[in-house]
C-alpha cells in the first residue's frame, strides 16, 4: 500500500540525507588513524563531517572534499558549516543549536534565525567573492569551484539575504512557502489529500517505525508533513520562508522549459532521520510501555550540541574559559561575526569540488590513490564508476546510502537498489566488506586487492 504517488515524496532536490550520521573513519574494517582523505557525493548535509570529527583522536587530521548535484546544496552546506563553527562567545551553545536544526529542518523559521541566516549569507558571499586563491576559513574552501559557479553562489546568497515576507502576508514579491508544500503534498496525494492525515499516519507507523524509527513522534511527525517545520524548539512565531529550502524546478509547457521556484525537497522521509533516530546516548532512548520517552526532536537537539561540544574541544585558539555546557556570560552579537572569525579546527579541512569533477579526478595525479574513504549518497550511486578506483587509496572503503528509509520504495524495490548497488560497486572494482554485520542503512566495500 502507498500513501502517495511514487517518486514523488522524495523530491528532486536532497537537502537532507536519508539516513543518520555515521563516523565514515569507523566503517571500514581498521579504525583508520593518521590523516585522512574523504570524499562525498551527494551528502546533502554536513551531518558524517560532523559525526566523524567528534570520533577523532587529538593526533588525527581530517580532510574532506565534498562533490553535490546543484550549487543550492553546496549554497546549504556553506551555510551549515558557518553555523557549526559559529563560536561560543558570540552564540551559545543552545542557540546555535537550535538555529542550525531550524535552518536545517523547517520550510518556516522564525525572525531571529532569518537576521542569522542572512547576516551568514552576506558573509559567505564575500567569501566566495573575495577569495579566489586562497581560502578565508579551511573549513569553507572554494576555491577549487569554478568561476560561473561561485557567481551562481553570490546569486543564491543574494537571493537569502533579501527579506522574506511571512507566510501570512499578502505581497506577491516573495514566495509563500506554504503554499508551495501545501502545492507538494496535493500533488503526492492526489485524490487522498482529504484523507491526508490518514496518509501520514500510515507512513508514520506502517513505514518509518517498522523500520526502527519509534523515536519519530507522530504529532510532530504529522505538523511537518502538513507544513513542513519539523523543530519547534521555542516560542515564537515560525512564519518566515527558510530561503535555503527553495529552488528552482524546469518543467515543459507546451513545448516551452519554464523554471517554477518553489520546495522540491522530501516531503515524506524526513529530516528526523539525520540526527534524531540514533544516539550513542543510551539513555535516550529509554522506552517506557512500549514508546520512546525521547522524541526524534529531543535526539536531534541532544546529538547536534554533542557534536558542537566535540568542534570545540578541536579548537585551535580557545578565547572563552566556561565549559562547553555552559552558556557565555557575555556573549558578543554573532551578527558581527566575520568567516575568520569562525573557529578554526585543528587537522580538519573541508573543500567543495566543482559539481562535473567526480569524473576528472582520475586525469590529475594529485588524486591518484588519494581518497581513504569514499560516499556515495543513494541519489548519486549512478555516477559509480571504475574511475574510482583510480582515485581510491588501497586501504580504501567505500560507503554507499541505501534506500531503506526512501518511503516511496516498497520493499521489493528497495531490496532491489541494494543488490544493483552491489553490481555497481563491483564493476568498480569495489567488494562488499563481509567482515561487518548486517547493514540495510549503508552498504560498505572494500577496493578489490589487483
Amino acid at each position: 500500500m502507498s500513501a502517495g504517488r511514487a517518486s514523488e515524496g522524495a523530491g528532486c532536490v536532497t537537502w537532507w540525507g536519508f539516513s543518520p550520521a555515521r563516523d565514515l573513519l569507523r566503517t571500514g574494517p581498521v579504525r583508520h588513524d593518521g590523516e585522512a582523505n574523504v570524499l562525498l557525493v551527494g551528502s546533502a548535509d554536513p551531518r558524517h563531517i560532523l559525526k566523524t570529527i567528534a570520533g577523532l583522536q587529538s593526533k588525527q587530521s581530517l580532510h574532506v572534499w565534498l562533490i553535490e548535484n546543484s550549487m543550492e546544496a553546496v549554497a546549504r552546506q556553506l551555510l551549515l558549516l558557518y553555523l557549526a563553527l559559529m563560536p561560543q562567545e558570540n552564540m551559545g551553545l543552545n542557540e546555535k543549536t537550535e538555529v542550525f536544526l531550524e535552518v536545517f529542518g523547517n520550510s518556516e523559521i522564525r525572525s531571529q534565525t532569518e537576521e542569522t541566516l542572512r547576516h551568514g549569507a552576506l558573509q559567505l558571499s564575500l567569501s566566495v567573492t573575495d577569495t579566489l586563491e586562497t581560502a578565508t576559513h579551511p573549513c569553507l574552501n572554494t576555491t577549487l569551484l569554478k568561476f560561473k559557479e561561485r557567481d551562481e553562489l553570490t546569486r543564491i546568497f543574494k537571493l537569502w539575504r533579501q527579506p522574506q515576507s511571512s507566510s501570512s502576508s499578502e505581497s506577491s514579491a516573495s514566495m509563500s512557502m506554504s503554499r508551495a508544500w501545501d502545492y507538494r503534498v496535493r500533488q503526492h496525494l492526489g485524490t487522498r489529500y482529504d484523507f491526508k492525515k490518514g496518509c501520514f499516519d500510515w507512513d508514520l507507523s506502517m513505514k518509518l517505525h517498522d523500520k526502527g524509527c519509534g523515536t519519530i513522534n507522530k504529532q510532530q511527525y504529522v505538523q511537518w508533513r502538513e507544513r513542513g517545520v519539523a523543530f519547534e524548539l521555542r516560542e515564537g512565531l515560525y512564519e518566515i520562508n527558510n530561503p535555503t529550502l527553495i529552488s528552482s524546478r524546469v518543467f515543459s509547457q507546451r513545448g516551452n522549459k519554464v523554471a517554477v521556484r518553489g520546495y522540491w525537497g522530501d516531503i515524506v522521509s524526513s529530516p528526523y532521520l539525520s540526527f534524531g533516530i540514533e544516539s550513542d546516548d543510551k539513555s535516550l532512548l529509554k522506552t517506557h510501555n512500549g514508546q520512546h520517552i525521547k522524541t526524534a526532536q529531543d535526539l536531534s537537539l541532544a546529538n547536534v550540541q554533542a557534536l558542537f561540544q566535540s568542534l570545540s574541544s578541536r579548537r585551535g585558539c580557545p578565547t572563552a574559559t566556561q565549559s562547553h555546557s555552559e552558556e557565555p556570560s557575555i556573549q558578543l552579537d554573532h551578527k558581527s561575526v566575520t568567516i575568520t572569525d569562525l573557529m578554526h579546527l585543528n587537522g580538519i579541512s573541508v573543500t567543495f569540488l566543482p559539481m562535473d569533477s567526480l569524473h576528472k579526478l582520475p586525469e590529475k595525479q594529485t588524486y591518484s590513490q588519494f581518497f581513504n574513504i569514499i560516499y556515495f549518497s543513494a541519489g548519486c550511486v549512478h555516477q559509480l564508476g571504475p574511475m574510482m578506483r583510480q582515485i581510491a587509496a588501497p586501504d580504501a572503503v567505500l560507503v554507499v546510502e541505501l534506500a531503506k528509509y526512501i518511503l516511496d520504495l516498497n520493499k521489493e524495490q528497495e531490496a532491489g537498489f541494494a543488490e544493483k548497488v552491489v553490481s555497481i560497486a563491483g564493476e568498480a572494482g569495489f567488494e562488499p566488506l563481509h567482515e561487518r554485520k548486517s547493514d540495510d542503512v549503508y552498504a560498505t566495500f572494500i577496493a578489490q586487492k589487483k
